[in-house]
């Protein structure tokens, strides 16, 4: 159980939190729109506003407008206070970063790495990028690191739990490794939820408050946002669509092993390595001289397909056709259970390509009911791979600000050297 400073009265947390909050996502910005948001009096407002000032985390700026009176200053949340190290690691790539505390990615750097080279070697080249993005000299402290993997994440530990794609990362201490070497709180998700608050709250999904993203890369899995917050569910990993059965409903697919060891999940039919494996037996089999001419130069990629079928190629158009109707009507069960107003997709092969986008839609909108799609936007996400490392240090700054740890290290000046807070 968390435990508050001592010399703190909940209630006084309760309006610290409040007035911090209101400041930092823009709902109030001078000491009169705070009272009258907050519902607090004006002395309260100044004690919060003193301690806040007095921590760092805002600072009165210039004049704003004047509403027949002396004209108040302007508050702001002072982002430049603290930073963030992130880092976001795929199957085959990963990328680190460094954030203000309002999630501005100020540097970042990127490398093309296999995920089942294991935890050791993988945190180590993790290491060695956020060496060198402190090594550019970034004024700030660093007050917090956000990890996201890909696979199941147990959040309240920050271990993963039976990753498909992750060999010997089961129950991996990741966050107790990143905390002992940088001495900062560390928080760990699936890489899908970090991308989902990304878009949330810096993407196409901004002020979306119901809303479900998708990932189709190697393998596929979906982040979810409810009432304009993270779901994890119990656990930590609500949204697994990658590993929904379609053995009753696809011919065929009881014959299909899937790399959690089940058969005829949707990702073995329909995800990345799926594309790739199926493009290649074509190939082999001289139904497509596009896929077999580049089979030549070395094992095919989804993305790979994704080009041939820009150019016109029969074999890749099904196969991304294919893959866009089962992706499509497994989340059909979700619009009409979670009745989201939009779906991103994301990942490699997600984001590319009109085919796979327009095979996703049309089997949305014609299983789902008609009121669940009546207002739904389905697109492709506009961030890019950079949703992953925003959605990280969102995750870790608002850990952070939270009712739960502000109380705990405010006193203290900042986070750093407190790498327990991430485990109340």
């Amino acid at each position: 159980m968390a435990v508050t400073d001592p010399g703190m009265p909940p209630d006084q947390l309760d309006s610290l939190v409040a007035v911090l909050d209101m400041v930092r996502f823009g709902e109030a910005r001078t000491r009169p729109e705070l009272s009258r948001r907050a519902g607090l009096g004006r002395t309260v407002i100044t004690q919060r506003l003193g301690q806040l000032i007095g921590s760092g985390l805002l600072e009165e700026g210039q004049l704003g407008r004047s509403t027949g009176g002396r004209a108040p200053r302007e508050l702001r949340f002072r982002a430049e206070a603290g930073a963030v190290l992130v880092a976001e690691l795929g199957a085959t790539g990963l990328s680190a970063g460094l954030t203000d505390l309002a999630g501005n990615l100020l540097v970042h750097r990127d490398a093309t790495w296999d995920i089942a080279a294991g935890p050791e070697a993988t945190l180590s080249l993790v290491e060695e990028l956020f060496d060198a993005l402190l090594a550019d000299g970034h004024p700030s402290p660093v007050w917090g690191i956000g990890v996201g993997v890909p696979g199941p994440v147990e959040f309240a530990s920050g271990r993963p739990v039976a990753p498909p794609i992750m060999p010997g990362w089961d129950g991996y201490p990741v966050r107790d490794r990143l905390a002992a070497r940088y001495d900062v709180p560390v928080w760990v998700d699936n890489e899908v939820n970090t991308m989902a608050l990304g878009e949330v709250r810096a993407g196409l999904a901004r002020d979306v408050a119901d809303m479900i993203y998708v990932k189709i890369g190697t393998g596929i899995g979906a982040g979810l946002v409810s009432g304009g917050r993270l779901h994890r569910g119990a656990q930590g990993c609500a949204g697994d669509i990658g590993h929904v059965a379609l053995v009753s409903s696809v011919p065929g697919a009881a014959d299909v092993v899937c790399r959690c060891g089940n058969v005829g999940c949707l990702e073995a039919l329909a995800g990345g390595a799926a594309l790739a494996r199926d493009a290649t037996v074509a190939a082999g089999e001289g139904r497509s001289p596009v896929l077999a001419q580049r089979l030549e130069q070395g094992p095919l990629q989804a993305l790979d397909v994704v080009t041939a079928a820009e150019f016109g190629d029969p074999v890749a158009v099904e196969l991304l056709q294919r893959a866009g109707r089962l992706v499509g009507e497994t989340l059909a069960a979700l619009v009409n259970f979670y009745n989201p107003a939009m779906v991103l997709l994301g990942g490699g092969v997600g984001a590319s390509g009109d085919l796979l986008l327009a095979s996703i839609r049309h089997a949305v909108y014609r299983r789902s009911l008609p009121l669940a799609t009546r207002d739904l936007q389905i697109a492709r996400s506009p961030l890019s791979g950079r949703a992953g490392l925003l959605g990280a240090a969102f995750m870790v700054v608002d850990e952070l600000l939270s009712r739960e740890r502000l109380g705990r290290w405010i006193g203290h000046g900042t986070p750093a050297g407190r790498p327990t807070l991430a485990a109340g």
